[in-house]
């Protein structure tokens, strides 16, 4: 492992630094909304904003973001093993463009060192052209998950109300502070009845990381749950495009505003330090 890393690092080490921007997507469980965030928050920075969006579902083995684009599941980046080049698996849809996931690898960072060289080598060559990279991770707490986390300037923390759900997005939250030191975590809260509700529960959040991590958590912004909402996860639409006057929609709008006035450094490789950390973990 120590030797792929090492090779990985002299790959991309090669390449100049990029202005792209890397979020991460995470949740603590499954079941609230993280997919759904992420694909209407890349179609609201592309079509609102007017900006440059990748979207990467990196969910590997279950691989979902291609439900709501109504995308060919079969070109994704299992194809880049067979040689086949980036530009023909990457989906232009709804105004952004996505690198859909795959099934059927238990663990991307398991793969042989030609694969992997492969995916960093092509993923390298087309971050550049894109003003952000949204990575939408597994549900959960793994070694890939803490990886991209790590490796991208911020990571969003998808959550709801739901205690179970608070929980575990602190049990996440905690995992990769006290193992890696990483605290740049911004909170969602989802499928809320209210603007109230969603205050309620990231102050839970945010007193129980500062009181046991001593760590300040940022609210990025609260997402109510609506029957518009409803009827589009049911339809497998995406309702900032469907119902652009939804409460859901102004504030996804109102996250990426917020996403856009934030200032930080951008300076160091994404794929590099992405598998510095994976030669570390298998040190």
């Amino acid at each position: 492992m120590m030797d792929q890393a090492s090779g990985l690092r002299e790959l991309v080490a090669k390449n100049s630094t990029t202005n792209s921007k890397f979020i991460t997507i995470a949740s603590g469980k499954g079941g609230v909304g993280k997919t759904n965030f992420a694909v209407n928050f890349a179609y609201t920075m592309a079509n609102s904003f007017g900006k440059k969006i990748l979207l990467i579902d990196a969910d590997i083995g279950m691989a979902n973001v291609h439900l709501f684009l109504d995308a060919d599941p079969s070109k994704n980046i299992k194809n880049l093993f067979s040689g086949e080049p980036i530009e023909s698996i990457i989906h232009h849809t709804y105004g952004f463009d996505t690198l859909l996931g795959f099934s059927g690898i238990e663990d991307i960072f398991e793969m042989e060192d030609v694969s992997i060289q492969t995916i960093v080598n092509e993923l390298e060559k087309i971050s550049s052209r894109y003003d952000y990279v949204i990575i939408d991770t597994g549900a959960g707490i793994d070694q890939k998950v803490a990886a991209f986390l790590r490796a991208s300037h911020k990571a969003y923390i998808i959550t709801t109300p739901e205690p179970t759900a608070l929980m575990d997005a602190y049990a996440l939250i905690k995992s990769i502070y006290n193992i890696y030191g990483y605290n740049s975590f911004k909170i969602v809260v989802n499928m809320c009845k209210n603007k109230e509700e969603g205050e309620l529960t990231f102050n839970k959040l945010k007193v129980s990381a500062k009181k046991f991590l001593g760590i300040d958590l940022e609210l990025m912004g609260i997402l109510l749950y609506t029957n518009n909402l409803r009827h589009a996860v049911k339809n497998k639409e995406l309702i900032c495009m469907r119902y652009p006057k939804d409460p859901y929609t102004q504030n996804i709008a109102a996250i990426c505003k917020k996403e856009l006035q934030l200032q930080e450094d951008r300076s160091e490789n994404f794929w590099r330090r992405l598998f510095d950390m994976v030669g570390k973990s298998g040190s």
